[in-house]
């Protein structure tokens, strides 16, 4: 399968994006509603699946898309195609702060193994489908970690990692323990597992849920500090619950206009 070979730069830091620069006739792949911006001359064209060239017919492209709709990602992706005769640029956002990390699936072997909303964009031909963990445990109880992206080809890919990114290079039976939703990708030779915590008290209360993802070596692991799962459980556990605003920071809390004098002063009604 032919693969567009495209220029890149990543700006930013907390809030990164990545601009991609497409020769004349070449074309990059973007997650629906992750484009920033584009120049003009270059068309987009919203696919079914993945956009790739190995989606033959309608048999093909129904495939494709049914592998998206089971990691829980979109029917359709965006195809942006440099249709002019000059060089021009295309840019992709991360949707929540954390790093873009450019995957080279040449010098890894071909295929890499990522969380399901990891994707942000890659060149044109790279192929998105599922991964299914192989173990009943993984199926059961690995959360986050049970269905993954897989990302095959031999071009360029753009993952987003949720707050800062570590990189782990393991040896041969070394072992890791990690929280499921903080894993980003591996390489396809890592062995995945999940394991129990093992201690009740430690399940119930320790907040660190119930099992681990245990990954052995050899392969290469990025883990990320900070995934979209834990953030929107953070923003949904401080947000009101009942409407109304809440005085964060503030000593007085709920004796503000929203709070407790509001409602001593409605009660003057009765």
């Amino acid at each position: 399968m032919a693969m567009d070979v495209v220029d890149f730069e990543i700006k930013g830091s907390e809030m990164q994006f990545v601009e991609v620069e497409l020769d004349p006739g070449e074309a990059a792949v973007g997650e629906a509603g992750s484009m920033m911006f584009m120049d003009a001359g270059i068309a987009m064209d919203t696919v079914f699946g993945d956009g790739s060239a190995g989606q033959v017919g309608f048999l093909g492209k129904l495939l494709g898309a049914g592998k998206r709709l089971v990691t829980g990602e979109s029917l359709f992706t965006t195809v942006y195609t440099n249709q002019s005769s000059t060089k021009l640029r295309v840019a992709f956002a991360a949707p929540y702060p954390g790093k873009i990390l450019p995957m080279d699936l040449r010098q890894l072997g071909g295929t890499l193994i990522c969380q399901k909303d990891a994707f942000l964009c890659a060149a044109r031909g790279v192929s998105l489908g599922i991964y299914f963990q192989q173990k009943m445990s993984v199926g059961f109880f690995g959360g986050e970690g049970f269905v993954m992206q897989k990302l095959e080809g031999n071009g360029l890919a753009f993952v987003h990692a949720g707050g800062t990114v570590d990189k782990r290079e393991l040896r041969p039976g070394q072992t890791l323990l990690i929280d499921t939703g903080c894993i980003v990708a591996m390489t396809p030779n890592v062995n995945f597992e999940i394991q129990y915590v093992g201690k009740v008290k430690t399940a119930l209360f320790g907040g660190e849920g119930l099992f681990f993802a245990k990954v052995t070596g050899p392969g290469t692991v990025w883990l990320q500090s900070l995934p979209f799962s834990r953030l929107a459980s953070r923003v949904f556990a401080a947000a009101p619950q009942h409407g109304g605003s809440r005085e964060e920071g503030s000593l007085l809390g709920g004796f503000g206009a929203g709070g407790l004098l509001a409602g001593v002063l409605g009660g003057d009604d009765d």
